[in-house]
């Protein structure tokens, strides 16, 4: 089916679009005609995911996981767990982290530092991703604006093709009239006469 579709360059296009009232009559008919045989919508999301590489599939699984309600809860448990093991369980002697838990604070530091670029590459990705959307959405947007000035196009044709034939009819009936009175008026005397 796509390759029944005629390639059309929508960015062009639509620069040309921009300029709709300078444009003549033939130039919209032709711009519209292109743009309404063309295929703009798209899957923004299986782009997105078709184009992502290795690296990114990874970071955004991370970032994916530390966001969800799992991670927090997982992480809630292995802070609790460590505490406890670190303050309760073992001795002063056989604690390997004891309070304050300093050990504990530069893995949290370094998870920290290894997050935060994760997620920003994620977030990256994902306002990628949210700008092939919004040229999506406007290339359909564009489209459907044409469809509709071609549509407005046909209506006002079709209106002013009934109002001529409504024009002449009226004029036929007229005419018709003018005949029928002057029959009439040839053939009954005035009631003032």
């Amino acid at each position: 089916m796509a390759d029944d579709v005629p390639a059309v360059d929508v960015s062009a296009a639509m620069r040309r679009a921009s300029d709709w009232s300078a444009m003549s009559a033939a130039d919209r008919a032709d711009l519209a005609t292109a743009l309404r045989h063309a295929r703009v919508a798209r899957n923004a999301h299986e782009e997105y995911l078709a184009s992502r590489t290795v690296g990114e599939r990874l970071a955004d699984r991370i970032a994916s996981f530390g966001g969800s309600w799992t991670f927090i809860l997982l992480f809630f448990a292995f802070l609790l767990a460590w505490a406890l093991l670190n303050t309760v369980l073992l001795t002063r002697r056989q604690a390997f982290d004891p309070y304050p838990y300093i050990f504990l604070n530069l893995m949290l530091s370094m998870l920290a530092a290894l997050q935060a670029p994760v997620i920003m590459m994620s977030q990256h990705r994902q306002t990628d991703r949210d700008r092939v959307e919004a040229q999506t959405d406007y290339e359909v947007n564009l489209k459907a604006e044409l469809e509709i000035r071609a549509l407005h196009d046909k209506l006002d044709a079709l209106r002013e093709a009934q109002w001529t034939a409504l024009v002449a009819l009226q004029h036929e009936q007229i005419e018709l009239l003018r005949g029928i009175v002057a029959q009439r008026g040839a053939a009954v005397p005035n009631a003032g006469d």
